[in-house]
């Protein structure tokens, strides 16, 4: 079976397993509701039907929800070189890899990104939670990996390309999005340059990369199950844009896909 040829066994816990199922479905689901108009509470379109709701909801500013977005799971990354020192190359690659792409991320909420609101209180705690035990649990599995057999089809190397290629394209990609506002502009404009003219959300495109740019290192059943999951939550976020970006703007181009060039 080529599942077997490319992922560790896995491991006896039923925790693991229990993630691995939960990962998929809370992150497909996640994507689902994008699709369908219901919104995480963090994103430029989920106002537009939340507006009163909102108002009652407890807020910080965009800037610093987004730092206690990545924060933990920077730290969960960093503090794993010292839980876990001496369990091999594959996992020194996949800790460094999870450690640099929230150190990027903190690197763009401070010097990249503009910001024009906020995000209610509850959803950054939601978010915050996620990216902390989804990155906790890819390390804490890679570490029970040890000892396993090896897969077969080794595709480490071809991970870090992988994930190099992802983390590149999402910063230009967010580099771009930071140069469309001058400082004290606030309106939205249509994204230009890169891959912008294929498609809406490049930035989520190569973000789905980095992901499974994690998965194709760790080569374990969770990494590849939250690459999956995360890929379906992008995709619907993407969507989701797109269509907020029609009703925004009608000079938008409809030949610009949601994910990927020229197919969807």
């Amino acid at each position: 079976m080529f599942l077997s040829c490319v992922t560790f066994p896995p491991p006896p816990s039923i925790f693991m397993t229990a993630m691995s199922v939960v990962s998929v479905v809370s992150m497909a689901n996640g994507g689902y509701s994008e699709t369908v108009g219901k919104h995480m509470q963090y994103s430029k379109f989920w106002k537009v039907n939340s507006q009163k709701s909102a108002a009652k909801q407890a807020k910080v500013s965009s800037r610093n929800g987004m730092l206690m977005l990545y924060t933990p799971a920077f730290f969960a990354g960093l503090s794993s070189f010292w839980l876990f020192p001496d369990d091999g190359f594959r996992f020194l690659l996949l800790k460094s890899a999870l450690t640099f792409h929230f150190f990027k991320r903190i690197f763009e909420v401070l010097f990249i990104h503009k910001y024009s609101g906020a995000m209610t209180l509850d959803s950054a705690i939601v978010i915050t939670l996620s990216y902390f035990i989804s990155t906790s649990t890819m390390i804490y599995n890679q570490h029970l990996s040890q000892g396993l057999p090896e897969p077969s089809i080794d595709l480490k190397y071809f991970g870090m390309i992988v994930f190099l290629l992802g983390i590149i394209g999402n910063f230009y990609h967010h580099f771009l999005l930071s140069k469309m506002r001058k400082d004290g502009e606030k309106q939205y404009k249509i994204p230009k340059g890169g891959l912008f003219d294929k498609v809406v959300c490049p930035h989520y495109l190569f973000e789905i990369l980095v992901f499974w740019g994690f998965a194709f290192i760790s080569q374990t059943l969770y990494a590849f199950s939250f690459a999956l999951g995360t890929s379906f939550y992008l995709m619907g976020r993407s969507f989701a844009t797109r269509n907020w970006y029609l009703t925004k703007f009608e000079n938008f181009p409809k030949d610009v896909k949601a994910v990927f060039p020229y197919l969807l």
